[in-house]
């Protein structure tokens, strides 16, 4: 880990989105604790509960940029997508979306180590349902429906993004958010295309559902092969909520690695080769895909333009991470003490 460059001149109104978006992580920086190690609550209290008026010239004082690991970025994006849907069953209407199943467990009970799983007929604790357990039918009739999908695909894609809207017949919207996830490997099925030659980059989420709806008995094997398989929870407030528990923001927040990037804390991607992707950022989101210390996935918001963006987002640039100004000296001080 290094200092980086001096903050470039951020415009007034970048600033401005960049404050509005850390502010609502806030609560969050100063009270939980950061997996990544690299601060604690009360270096981001002093500038959490400041009320700047120059916002351009207070961050550039009160944050330093921090490289971490070699600084290499790679960006991809994600949106709050929209699926035609049913509350109830329907002929033409009947792929379940499922609440979390009450014999999901995220800690073994006989070793109390963590790990989601499930404790079988024999007692013994195994690893949960896959995706092809699970549209084979081993959660129906347990009365876990959420709500029904009009299209396999369309479902597969919202639990890739992790949260999104149903649109009903009638046309009233249910909104749903991640409530949890199998435990089982997240493979990227765009990687599986290219790599057998099914598809020629750039490969984007359009073409793939192009390809699935093409290929209907291949496309289904193909999304099976992503184990892994997301759990939704209604939302009746302010969202989608990140992994923070709080609303995320279109074109501000971006998904990250918390091993890595404390939640919440700004980040700023340059040099991109996607410019849109270039900014301030707020890391309020994880993702199953989303590993390693320069990994992100920027969040679009919804509607057309949003799936466009998202879809086609691969870029690679650089990327620093915003602290404020003595965590870096801590952490050096920290590790000379070890040494």
């Amino acid at each position: 880990m290094r200092a980086g460059p001096a903050l470039p001149a951020v415009s007034p109104q970048d600033a401005e989105r960049l404050w509005r978006a850390f502010r609502i992580s806030c609560p969050s920086l100063v009270s939980r604790e950061d997996v990544s190690g690299l601060t604690r609550g009360e270096d981001w209290r002093e500038v959490c509960d400041a009320s700047p008026e120059d916002l351009p010239s207070f961050l550039r004082s009160r944050f330093e940029l921090v490289e971490i690991g070699d600084g290499a970025a790679f960006a991809t994006g994600y949106y709050e997508p929209e699926i035609r849907g049913c509350r109830a069953r329907q002929p033409g209407c009947e792929v379940p979306i499922y609440r979390r199943p009450p014999d999901l467990l995220d800690v073994n009970p006989q070793t109390n180590e963590r790990g989601r799983g499930r404790v079988d007929a024999q007692g013994q604790y195994v690893l949960y349902h896959d995706r092809a357990a699970i549209e084979q039918g081993a959660l129906a009739g347990r009365g876990l429906e959420l709500a029904w999908a009009a299209d396999p695909v369309d479902l597969f894609f919202l639990q890739i993004q992790g949260s999104g809207r149903v649109r009903m017949a009638d046309g009233s919207v249910m909104r749903i958010g991640y409530a949890s996830q199998n435990g089982r490997e997240y493979i990227a099925i765009g990687r599986l295309l290219r790599d057998r030659n099914i598809l020629q980059p750039p490969i984007s989420m359009q073409r793939i559902t192009e390809w699935i709806h093409a290929n209907p008995e291949a496309g289904t094997a193909l999304m099976r092969e992503n184990m892994s398989y997301v759990f939704f929870q209604e939302l009746t407030g302010p969202g989608p909520l990140g992994a923070l528990g709080r609303p995320v923001t279109p074109r501000v927040t971006v998904a990250a690695d918390p091993r890595f990037v404390p939640l919440g804390a700004p980040v700023l991607l340059a040099g991109m080769d996607n410019p849109v992707a270039n900014g301030l950022w707020v890391a309020q989101d994880t993702g199953g895909a989303i590993r390693g210390p320069n990994r992100v996935d920027t969040f679009w918001g919804a509607g057309e333009e949003g799936a466009r963006i998202a879809g086609g987002m691969q870029s690679r640039g650089r990327a620093w991470l915003l602290l404020p100004r003595g965590a870096l000296q801590r952490i050096r001080d920290r590790a000379q003490a070890r040494r």
